[in-house]
């Protein structure tokens, strides 16, 4: 089943130079499987380091479908309350004081006060009521999936199942179109095998080179390409050295645009130590790069530069 999303795309590479246009520059395995998703009514499952652009993948598609981003950002604990849905309690109860001060009728009371509008739409609802009509469907980004515990990642496997919410006092809620569904795991641990196997997968991995540098300078205008080679030779470099948290592109631009700031050209010693805030994030991995010396990195960029 095709989702609907707007423009419509026939082929891989219409979707890659798509995406492009609107400030992503997928490789082809990314582009192809991101396609298969839309035309199969497939989730996308992406996995990989933090930092390597899977979250962006669903930024990008809302962008270019005009279907409105829902993101359910996942974390230790989430409960269906912050997932779907919940009432709005403050106001079923000054409802319930102003009804008793007229002396309502107590069932058509209780009637009233579950009704929908005092229900709060979380993500995973208003990703399903907001599937309707002409227009294109929303982008369901559920992030970070690796982050909740198992029981609510098997009521997630029933939700990408049906695309159905059940709300006991007021029914059932269906999609009348499935939105499209990009789920994200830095895999902090193993996603299960039955949601895999509800959804397309695709590893997303750091870009090479000199994709890496036309992400910078697409993303950094003021960077000049001789910055921007020399900005992502030093970053895989890095990436070499097993840090802790290895630069992702986001840190990359992050370092690119601190140096574009600073009006630097050339990858130094003096503009290593400056900006390393910028591109490692963590105290012993700043220490352990501080005690190599920074003439490794320097010499990296001045090779990828030329």
């Amino acid at each position: 089943m095709t989702q609907s999303v707007a423009p419509a795309i026939d082929a891989p590479d219409q979707l890659s130079r798509a995406l492009a246009e609107h400030g992503y520059l997928a490789d082809d395995a990314l582009a192809t499987v991101l396609y298969l998703a839309l035309r199969m009514g497939r989730p996308l499952l992406l996995e990989g380091e933090a930092g390597t652009g899977k979250t962006e993948v669903a930024n990008v598609l809302a962008r270019w479908s005009g279907g409105e981003l829902v993101r359910l950002q996942c974390y230790d604990g989430i409960d269906v309350s912050q997932a779907v849905y919940e009432w709005d309690y403050a106001r079923q109860l000054l409802h319930l004081r102003a009804a008793g001060a007229a002396a309502a009728d107590p069932s058509s009371l209780e009637r009233s006060v579950y009704s929908e509008a005092y229900l709060v739409r979380r993500p995973l609802l208003r990703a399903i009521a907001g599937a309707a009509g002409d227009g294109a469907v929303p982008i369901l980004l559920i992030d970070e999936i690796d982050r909740a515990d198992d029981e609510f990642e098997a009521y997630l496997l029933e939700f990408l199942g049906d695309f159905a919410v059940t709300v006991p006092e007021l029914g059932t809620f269906r999609a009348e179109r499935p939105p499209v569904v990009i789920v994200t795991s830095n895999r902090t641990r193993d996603v299960h095998d039955a949601l895999k196997r509800r959804c397309l997968y695709h590893w997303v991995d750091h870009p090479d080179f000199e994709r890496e540098v036309a992400i910078v300078r697409r993303r950094v205008p003021d960077a000049t390409e001789r910055l921007a080679r020399a900005v992502a030779g030093a970053a895989a470099e890095l990436r070499s050295r097993g840090l802790y948290k290895p630069p992702g592109v986001a840190e990359t631009i992050d370092w690119a645009q601190a140096l574009a700031v600073l009006g630097t050209n050339d990858l130094d010693e003096r503009a290593v130590e400056r900006t390393l805030g910028a591109v490692v994030k963590y105290r012993e991995d700043a220490e352990r790069v501080r005690s190599a010396g920074f003439g490794g990195l320097v010499a990296a960029a001045a090779a990828a530069s030329r």
